[in-house]
């Protein structure tokens, strides 16, 4: 296929998925959604994965983050040929509480067991405990309301009972990769703290907000070649990668880092982790 037709098509893929399943993300944003789909060999028109902006608390600025959405989780799963069923969710009391001047119902946990054919034969059970106020996504916007936003007022067991599945795959199938899914950090703040997203008005804060649009679009450019790259050529794929997060500083390296699927991510400290010990034994 020449370049030009290759261009062309993700040209048209991009149209596409921005004009339907990711419809408020920019162009770049969506090209690193195909290149990490790319990477983790996943169908883009599935929707595996999310384009979540996150406050980022190191760099100060929003971030465009790629997340795996939860039935990435259970497909993976499923595909070990050892995924051995899922335990209906089990929610604690519900709980009456005001939040922002606003009163809400929800339940206060929720627990789910994963079950996986290990080895032996045996049938090994991971169960998961969530709680409502641990997980859910603050509405946010210009008052900084502390409220849960649409989708958690709304469905506050489906969407605890996401959180609490994510956490009992990951311990059934550590291979997933300690990522969190998308479900899982709605509304929270890459650095782990609970931070709202605020929209500034000020000439300041416009200012700020087109900057940080700008450094999301450079690290997207950046990591887009890499991550094709990593198709055909691992090795080849960490030392661009190594060359790029050098000329960053320590806060946007880790920004650039968390633009690459965890599979992306083990290789390069694989290679990491090799190029130290040849230079210790050198």
């Amino acid at each position: 296929m020449s370049t030009a037709v290759a261009t062309h098509n993700e040209d048209s893929l991009v149209e596409v998925l921005g004009s339907s399943l990711y419809p408020t993300a920019s162009a770049n944003s969506i090209k690193l959604v195909l290149s990490y789909c790319r990477a983790a060999g996943l169908d883009p028109m599935q929707k595996p994965v999310h384009i979540v902006p996150m406050w980022n608390g190191k760099l100060k600025c929003m971030q465009d983050v790629i997340m795996p959405g939860i039935g990435l989780y259970r497909t993976s799963a499923n595909r070990t040929g050892q995924f051995a069923g899922m335990s209906e969710p089990e929610f604690g009391p519900t709980i009456e509480q005001t939040l922002d001047k606003q009163k809400f119902s929800f339940p206060e946990w929720c627990k789910i067991t994963v079950r996986r054919q290990l080895a032996s034969g045996h049938i090994g059970e991971f169960t998961a405990i969530e709680y409502w106020l641990e997980n859910y996504a603050v509405k946010g916007g210009a008052d900084k309301s502390t409220a849960p936003n649409a989708m958690w007022a709304k469905r506050p067991r489906g969407q605890l009972a996401k959180c609490a599945q994510a956490q009992a795959l990951r311990a059934a199938f550590p291979e997933l990769g300690a990522l969190p899914t998308a479900e899982e950090m709605e509304g929270k703040a890459i650095d782990g703290e609970f931070r709202e997203h605020v929209e500034s008005t000020s000439v300041a804060g416009q200012e700020f907000a087109k900057q940080d649009a700008d450094t999301q679009d450079m690290l997207n450019r950046e990591a887009a070649p890499i991550l094709t790259l990593f198709e055909t050529d691992q090795r080849g794929a960490y030392d661009l990668y190594a060359k790029t997060r050098d000329s960053f500083d320590s806060d946007t390296q880790v920004a650039f880092r968390s633009r690459f699927p965890s599979n992306v991510r083990t290789a390069f400290t694989k290679f990491f982790n090799a190029d130290k010990t040849e230079k210790a034994e050198a």
